[in-house]
């Protein structure tokens, strides 16, 4: 089960950058959320999958390029564990890169609940691994 887990985060990031946010969220499960609270901004919050979708198409709207790559993806069960980098760039030529950590709970071939997490550890504390 935990194999599948992973090829639908790969599948939803897979989509996300090729710009389809609807088929991003096809394995997200009725009434699954995603956690923001612990970002760094104006989103810090929780969403339901179809307002962060909306956030999502937003972002990716206002950016000449999007890209988000992750890092490596850990497979812990019913977590998925993506630390990850995210690469945009402006109109006008500026460029920003940012850092952090998603934490994937996964049931049932369905997306429950996707956590942002600044630090890759607390990540992996939460989905009960050590480094």
């Amino acid at each position: 089960m935990s194999q599948e887990n992973v090829e639908i985060v790969r599948a939803t990031l897979a989509a996300v950058n090729r710009g389809d946010f609807k088929a991003a969220f096809n394995h997200a499960a009725p009434g699954a959320e995603a956690d923001l609270s612990r970002a760094v901004g104006l989103d810090r919050s929780v969403y339901s999958m179809d307002q962060f979708r909306e956030l999502m198409e937003e972002f990716d709207a206002s950016w000449e390029s999007v890209r988000y790559e992750f890092q490596e993806v850990i497979d812990a069960g019913e977590y998925v564990v993506t630390p990850f980098e995210n690469r945009v760039s402006g109109r006008d030529g500026i460029e920003l890169l940012a850092h952090g950590t998603w934490l994937w709970t996964i049931r049932g071939a369905a997306i429950v609940r996707l956590c942002l997490y600044q630090e890759r550890q607390e990540a992996l504390e939460a989905a009960r691994l050590r480094e």
